[in-house]
């Protein structure tokens, strides 16, 4: 077996960087969109960053529980500072809300991806046969999540292929984390389920502050119930599987 080096790291947190943008693929069925369309594909990328942050606070709690509690209020509260230093929706064109949601989305995800990123790299600092495996779940895992950002993207005028490359580039604090926690693995190990927390707190605060109230407009509240519960679902099944 070989000892892993620092670009094997590398080159396997990019592996998990690229598959995030092949979440976006399933939206090239999709042409123009209707309202209601748009909020039952939000409704969707809603259940899946649920989904997304409740493994994360389980990961968390696993390796400490007090620390992930901090890391969910810090990103509850990062979050919050970034709406509050956009316009709010009200004064916007329905064009600069779409971009503002869009934004939001990408910060709540980048902000996960440095999680996982710190993730793979403590992971080879465990071993190859660890790295392998985290790498290839880690992968699997980003492409539902890729998913969720297109559904926000497609459906408000951007291209599969714009929506894939923004998949990509939320993802891209995986590789460049990754190398340092494998490098200093001792050091890094101990604030991972903070960062943890940081990503299920924020992807808590969009989901129920800006995803299921603009999916409620034009979706019935039981539709609206069940494409959350269901997609919600399939994620765990996801998360299962590869456990």
């Amino acid at each position: 077996m070989n000892e892993p080096t620092v670009l094997i790291v590398f080159i396997a947190a990019m592996i998990t960087a690229l598959a995030t943008g092949l979440g976006a693929l399933p939206l090239l069925a999709m042409r123009r969109a209707t309202a209601r369309a748009q909020a039952v594909g939000t409704a969707i990328a809603a259940g899946l960053m649920l989904a997304a942050s409740f493994s994360l606070i389980v990961e968390g709690f696993d390796l400490n529980p007090v620390r992930t509690l901090a890391g969910i209020m810090a990103g509850l509260v990062l979050i919050w500072l970034a709406k509050a230093l956009l316009p709010e929706a009200t004064v916007m064109t329905e064009a600069a809300n779409a971009r503002r949601k869009v934004f939001l989305i990408m910060a709540v995800m980048t902000a996960h991806s440095a999680a996982e990123g710190v993730g793979v790299g403590v992971a080879w600092g465990g071993g190859e046969r660890l790295g392998e495996f985290i790498t290839l779940a880690i992968a699997l895992h980003n492409i539902p999540e890729g998913l969720a950002i297109a559904l926000v993207m497609v459906p408000r005028g951007a291209s599969v292929l714009r929506a894939g490359l923004f998949a990509i580039g939320s993802s891209l604090p995986q590789p460049l984390l990754a190398v340092p926690a494998f490098l200093f693995v001792l050091t890094f190990t101990p604030w991972l389920p903070v960062g943890l927390g940081l990503a299920a707190g924020a992807m808590l605060w969009m989901v129920f502050s800006e995803l299921l109230p603009e999916a409620s407009e034009h979706v019935e509240n039981g539709t609206l119930g069940a494409l959350v519960t269901a997609s919600f679902a399939a994620m765990l099944a996801v998360t299962l599987l590869l456990d």
